[in-house]
């Protein structure tokens, strides 16, 4: 978490002294406000607050109709929480390969399409944009769906859009590791007034026909759902957040820049889909080999910058995905989606090294972990350590 203080501490404080914890209520309202303020900050019809990235991720594919018999293509590196999104509805994964980005590669998503394949999630992988131009053309010309995984994102941009805004619906997450956070939350966003009504029913389907006017003008069909509800107290620290995002953004990215002037002579950097629109919370440096990587990682044990090796990220790469790739999809087997009638012809041949490329690149790239906030003392110690190993 990158900065949070006495605006969030009187926030918390105010929802705890007017009483009212939960998030339909007639005081505070700070769930009300904190989607009010992502649809103006983030440019969108529709946005849902709720429990987690996740949360927001397996809304959105219910939301489009994504079930048994369909197959979502998914990047070989993001959280495992991309795929299980993917399970959780019903469907089933098929992962593409990276490319130099660190991103999904856009021609092996379009080589892995069948006549199954329902939609595609680029994931916006450590702040970096994928190439939403082509995945988008390639969307559109194989009648897919594309929902945005905007976790590691928040509030970065692509060609001007924000990242998770551009697809058929985005999602975010505001756990403690994220741009901005409340602790755990997410939200899920678009344009599209079917698909909010349906995850707007599917996340809180409990209460949503029971508590306030959440159904005021929803013409979509109630139906059994799960639990995602957001409360007060996340609300109104995430409320707070937003207004530092910007600020948070414009920070990490002078410190990237100046880092990157720096260092230019001395290493190489992954290419980027767009530069100035990425989160720059990383500065990802580019090798040759994998043992080049090593040596600069073990010239570093001295000093903790935090600095970190991708493919040694454990379930943020596909070959660790053993639920996945042992297709277990549920503990009891008539809920599993690779058990499914619907789904028996269209089950990958899912193995640890079917994606060779993008566990190359992930082997050969090391990440130096960046603040907005170091002071120029702090900067210059770093760069000095970094230079070191490099040289």
């Amino acid at each position: 978490m990158y900065k949070i203080g006495k605006e969030e501490i009187d926030a918390v404080a105010a929802v705890i002294e007017a009483g009212n914890l939960f998030k339909i209520n007639s005081g505070l309202r700070e769930s009300e406000h904190a989607e009010e303020e992502m649809r103006e900050k983030f440019g969108v019809d529709h946005a849902i607050l709720m429990t987690s990235g996740h949360a927001a991720l397996t809304s959105a594919l219910i939301a489009l109709g994504i079930g048994p018999g369909d197959q979502v293509i998914v990047p070989a590196y993001t959280y495992i929480s991309t795929a299980l999104a993917v399970v959780g509805a019903g469907a089933i994964p098929v992962i593409a390969e990276a490319d130099e980005t660190l991103t999904i590669s856009p021609a092996d998503m379009e080589k892995k399409i069948t006549k199954h394949t329902k939609a595609i999630m680029p994931v916006h992988i450590q702040g970096f944009p994928c190439n939403m131009d082509a995945i988008m053309e390639i969307a559109k010309k194989h009648n897919l769906y594309v929902v945005e995984d905007a976790c590691q994102a928040d509030g970065g941009t692509y060609n001007g859009k924000r990242l998770g805004t551009i697809g058929d619906a985005g999602a975010y997450s505001f756990n403690y590791f994220k741009v901005i956070s409340c602790g755990e939350g997410g939200a899920l966003l678009t344009n599209n007034r079917t698909v909010f009504e349906r995850a707007l029913i599917y996340h809180d389907s409990a209460a949503v026909a029971y508590f306030g006017n959440q159904l005021d003008g929803v013409e979509s069909s109630l139906f059994c759902g799960t639990e995602y509800r957001t409360n007060e107290i996340a609300a109104a620290i995430l409320r707070k957040q937003l207004v530092r995002l910007d600020d948070i953004l414009a920070n990490l990215r002078k410190v990237r820049d100046y880092f990157m002037t720096e260092l230019k002579d001395l290493c190489k950097f992954i290419p980027s889909y767009d530069i100035n629109g990425g989160c720059a919370t990383t500065l990802a440096i580019r090798f040759d080999s994998a043992e080049r990587t090593t040596k600069f990682m073990d010239d570093l044990k001295a000093n903790d910058l935090g600095c970190t090796v991708p493919i040694n990220t454990g379930k943020h790469i596909y070959s660790n995905w053993t639920p996945i790739i042992n297709k277990v999809g549920a503990l009891n087997p008539l809920m599993d989606p690779f058990k499914m009638e619907a789904n028996k012809d269209i089950i990958p041949d899912y193995s640890v090294d079917m994606c060779p490329e993008t566990l190359d690149l992930l082997a050969r790239t090391a990440y130096v972990p960046l603040q907005p906030y170091w002071t120029e003392a702090e900067i210059a110690e770093k760069l000095d350590i970094i230079k070191k190993a490099l040289a």
